[in-house]
């Protein structure tokens, strides 16, 4: 997978949410790296794309603060994601290293 490292390439990739932004981060340099150019089913891309826009819906961005149950829908996002980081390591088995990273919102703001 073609990315921002020295070599123009990685194989270590991580699955983390984000604002504005694919689930696929190289875990080396941290570029964001395009879903469709992953050899992933398209079942799991709309499971991933349905997932990364529920990304920060304990926040409430106008006023910088959390939302009540903020720690409930954090909880409950990292559940999802790294069950579909699971989902990406048994596609890609062998092609690709696959790590979750999950939300940390909440520990940001208390």
């Amino acid at each position: 997978m073609e990315c921002c490292c020295e070599s123009g390439k990685t194989n270590d990739l991580k699955i983390e949410g984000d604002i504005g932004a694919d689930p696929f981060w190289c875990n080396i340099c941290y570029c964001n790296l395009e879903m469709e150019r992953l050899p992933i089913s398209d079942e799991l891309a709309k499971e991933l794309s349905s997932w990364i826009v529920q990304y920060g819906e304990w926040i409430d961005w106008e006023n910088d603060t959390l939302l009540p149950g903020a720690i409930q829908l954090e909880e409950e996002f990292n559940q999802a994601g790294a069950a579909l980081a699971e989902k990406a390591k048994q596609e890609l088995d062998g092609k690709y290293k696959i790590t979750y990273s999950p939300a940390k919102s909440v520990e940001m703001y208390n």
